[in-house]
């Protein structure tokens, strides 16, 4: 794939000197994008894994106790079963279950079978398939020469038989093996039986009560823990599964990180970073997100959109040669050519820059190479300086609207970035609104904000936003000494009141005293005047640092912005998809051979190309007979070359398979269908064909 890839960036509209290093740019940043979540799926999975492992753990030692209360006798009757609730993102379950299988046989049994209802249409497939998946999963090589016989009784499987497999392979596992031999795994005498049931929905109640119910007589010989992977909801147990046979199962409900978290996590460590320099404009994040959140919910395929952008990128700007860590990107401009100096020169931000200057320097951008890459060099450390400074600000900012009431920014942080990136976020409606609510917040929920902002500006290095991470401090501090100054009054205005008798008239008379000097002085405590200039603060670090991207000279080269290319290859329409693929195959294929003017069939195209373009040609009806000689004639065309290398007949033979063959996937993909009007001839369905 990588040597196809190579291929794709040195042709083509790509004919930039550097694009070899574009290209080994963009596989150094996307191995260390995919190491990065590769790395967070584990720890996000960890959590969840643990606590299953010690769920297992605990059941199978509830397997090895012999204990004669009645309780536990009735419990070891229960097959243990965990209900992992893992959403509706189905395209990231495979995932999952195969570091959840490998933590399994890593930890507790090395009987660990996985199942999908697709194949198990009845009891006879489950047990087929649970048979010959568990062979393969035997303790050691000793044990498979035991395995190889029931191998031979596949067709013949039952529980009964399960129950004395698991027996002879557990009975060779003895002690008499070396210790070295083992896994953790397999140090047990007789490791349970894991069964992972992916989409538990999906299997038919039948198939399931049966199976329930036979492994629950045999519980004692063949110690069975049940996984149920489980999209939707756990009620769905309960509605597949009668009482009688769901209360042969003891149920501990486990629950993954909910989809939206998921995605805030991914954006979190790939986008809200300076670790990598890659970022993505607003329209191009914001389809990427309406994907995720309007179509499949799959982490996996955001990742692959991700990594779709981080290709164009580099394939459609010359620049992104420059998209790197900030000591190379310094060292590859020394090397910049001619042609890439005029192309830094023709970036619209870049110009916007020039424009501001003075003239005497506008004539040295323009004229001279040596100071324009020094130029660059001072942009391009400017650029990152920014990143640092934005994603501080935008966390702070973050903390305090994620809190408020309606959420006028939003509740994620993604849905703030996304606001940040397309304008100057305190001219909007939204701004003004949580500003008005963050001057009502009260002193508790302001120290505790505060104290999560100084956590994140304590971890800067940069000097400005260093001393801010002070200046949160005093403001603390500030808060901290109203609570002892107000503790002082309550003493003595306790012990001043203490000395005086006040009867019910006197107490009336000086509370509407109280309330009328409010009511005209609207004078403001200590701490609306020390709320006010936090606020006052927040939103002058929101106007200094959080500045949109696109007013930055040369953020052309790290952001991506080609929005209209990720919705034509992620979000395309399948019929016009489909019958651009069709009708001009050179669409996608790019092979110069496909080219061919406008209404006319090239005789090299694929087999349903061809037939699709004549069958575009005919009526509602269409006859086969003559759909199969005006293929045959087109098809021929092409072969003229080779017609001496075969007969006419054996040729004739393989043009009309290759003809049923096109015929058969028109139908499939819904273009014609059979017709009783006529036996020799099929209807179209599409483009006016009924």
């Amino acid at each position: 794939l990588s040597v196809f890839l190579e291929d794709y960036f040195n042709r083509g509209k790509n004919e930039s000197e550097d694009s070899k290093l574009r290209f080994e740019t963009y596989q150094l940043i996307w191995q260390q994008m995919k190491s990065e979540t590769e790395q967070l799926q584990e720890e996000l999975n960890k959590n969840l894994f643990d606590s299953l492992i010690e769920f297992l753990q605990k059941s199978y030692s509830g397997f090895q106790k012999n204990s004669k209360d009645w309780g536990c006798q009735i419990k070891l009757r229960e097959i243990p079963t965990a209900a992992l609730i893992l959403g509706v993102n189905v395209t990231d379950h495979d995932l999952t279950f195969r570091s959840l299988t490998e933590a399994l046989q890593n930890n507790v049994t090395p009987y660990v079978v996985s199942l999908q209802a697709k194949d198990c249409p009845d009891i006879k497939h489950f047990l087929q398939k649970l048979a010959s998946q568990l062979i393969g999963c035997c303790v050691d090589e000793e044990s498979k020469e035991g395995s190889t016989q029931v191998a031979q009784k596949k067709t013949h499987c039952s529980m009964d038989s399960l129950s004395s497999w698991y027996m002879n392979v557990t009975q060779k596992t003895d002690p008499k093996m070396p210790r070295k031999k083992r896994t953790s795994s397999s140090q047990w005498q007789s490791p349970p039986v894991v069964l992972i049931l992916k989409d538990m929905e999906s299997f038919t109640t039948k198939v399931l009560q049966d199976f329930i119910i036979m492994s629950s007589q045999h519980l004692h010989e063949f110690p069975l823990i049940l996984i149920f992977g489980i999209a939707t909801s756990p009620v769905i147990i309960h509605r597949l599964l009668p009482h009688a046979v769901s209360s042969l199962l003891c149920i501990e409900l486990f629950q993954s990180l909910s989809c939206k978290d998921h995605l805030s996590t991914v954006l979190d460590k790939l986008l809200l970073t300076t670790q990598f320099p890659f970022k993505l404009s607003e329209k191009a994040l914001q389809i990427l997100t309406n994907i995720f959140l309007y179509h499949d919910f799959s982490i996996q395929n955001f990742i692959k959109g991700l990594q779709l952008s981080l290709l164009e990128h580099f394939y459609c700007q010359p620049l992104s040669v420059l998209c790197c860590n900030l000591p190379e990107a310094k060292r590859r401009i020394n090397f910049l050519s001619d042609n890439q100096c005029e192309n830094i020169r023709r970036l619209p931000s870049f110009r916007r820059y020039v424009e501001k200057q003075a003239s005497e320097k506008q004539v040295a951008l323009l004229t001279d190479e040596r100071f324009l890459k020094e130029e660059i060099q001072s942009l391009l450390e400017n650029l990152h300086a920014y990143h640092s400074n934005y994603f501080l600000v935008l966390r702070c900012l973050h903390q305090f609207t994620s809190s408020l009431p309606k959420y006028p920014l939003g509740r994620q942080i993604r849905e703030l970035y996304c606001t940040c990136l397309e304008k100057n976020i305190w001219d909007s409606e939204e701004y003004v609104s949580a500003l008005q609510l963050l001057r009502m917040l009260a002193k508790d929920e302001l120290m505790t904000i505060l104290q999560k902002c100084f956590q994140v500006f304590k971890s800067s290095s940069e000097k400005q936003l260093g001393s801010t991470a002070k200046r949160i401090e005093e403001f603390l501090a500030q808060f901290q000494s109203l609570d002892e100054a107000k503790e002082e009054e309550d003493t003595s205005g306790s012990q001043s009141k203490g000395l005086q008798k006040t009867d019910l008239y006197h107490l009336q008379k000086s509370l509407l005293e109280m309330k009328e000097l409010r009511r005209t002085s609207k004078k403001q405590t200590r701490f609306e005047v020390l709320r006010e200039k936090v606020v006052s603060f927040i939103d002058s670090l929101v106007r200094d640092y959080l500045l949109p991207p696109d007013t930055q000279p040369l953020h052309e080269v790290v952001y991506f912005s080609a929005a209209h290319t990720l919705r034509e290859h992620l979000n395309a329409a399948p019929r016009i998809a489909l019958h651009t693929a069709l009708n001009n195959p050179y669409y996608y294929l790019k092979n110069e051979a496909l080219k061919s003017e406008e209404g006319c069939i090239p005789n090299v195209a694929p087999d349903i190309c061809v037939a699709y373009k004549l069958h575009l040609e005919c009526s509602r009806l269409i006859n086969l007979v003559d759909w199969s000689e005006a293929f045959a004639t087109v098809v021929t065309a092409a072969e003229k070359m080779d017609a001496n290398s075969i007969t006419s007949e054996e040729r004739n033979e393989i043009i009309h398979a290759r003809f049923i063959r096109a015929v058969s996937e028109l139908e499939l993909l819904g273009f014609i269908k059979p017709t009783k009007q006529k036996t020799d001839h099929v209807a179209r369905l599409t483009w006016g064909g009924c």
